[in-house]
């Protein structure tokens, strides 16, 4: 049976902003464009009680940071002002479970390794460091993250997996790199830009 294209509600639901000026939860990430997101939208379905990212807040995290001050997130954006890698190309393929073990959490898409993905991932460090402002240390595995499985069966997902091994997706330029909030709700997680970062040389 064909993957079903992801089916967004009659009347969305949506939250009020974010109150930018109390702590946030960040993170830093890439965006995809919409044509990646629609392509990753084909690999929705076919997994029960799964919970499916929406097509706008799909992203590729660089570092999770977690609950800053505001004086902290001025200090951050100050930091990765500092950032200095070219724009590349990236391309959805493939997919994966987190953990690789036992009950599987997620389920995402993986991207293909471009040396400046990593240069910069390495650069958003090294300023995040600069802050004083303690993070987050997790191996990078760059992926798009696609649904939440806590509640799936293992067998579904790996019936998943199987199906959408070969899964290739189209590239797309990042020029872009992104500070986010997250705003955790108890059925879902609501992310917002808080300020867009040109790359450049």
């Amino acid at each position: 049976m064909p993957a079903r294209p992801l089916a967004l509600p009659k009347n969305p639901r949506t939250f009020p902003a974010m109150d930018t000026s109390r702590p946030l939860r960040l993170f830093v990430a890439i965006q995809p464009t919409a044509p990646v997101g629609e392509s990753l939208s084909t690999l929705v379905g076919d997994i029960a009680r799964a919970r499916w990212t929406s097509p706008p807040h799909l992203h590729l995290t660089l570092r999770f940071i977690g609950d800053v001050s505001t004086e902290a997130r001025q200090a951050i954006e100050e930091a990765l002002e500092r950032v200095r890698v070219e724009p590349f190309f990236l391309a959805v393929e493939g997919v994966g479970r987190f953990p690789p073990r036992g009950h599987p959490a997620v389920v995402w898409s993986g991207v293909a390794g471009h040396p400046h993905l990593h240069q910069l991932r390495q650069q958003v460090d090294d300023q995040l460091l600069t802050t004083g402002v303690p993070f987050e240390l997790r191996p990078f595995v760059p992926h798009v993250t696609l649904a939440r499985t806590a509640a799936a069966s293992d067998g579904a997902v790996a019936q998943w997996l199987k199906r959408h091994r070969d899964f290739a997706g189209p590239a797309w330029r990042v020029d872009t790199f992104h500070l986010m909030a997250s705003e955790l709700h108890p059925d879902c997680a609501e992310h917002e830009v808080v300020r867009t970062f040109a790359l450049t040389h």
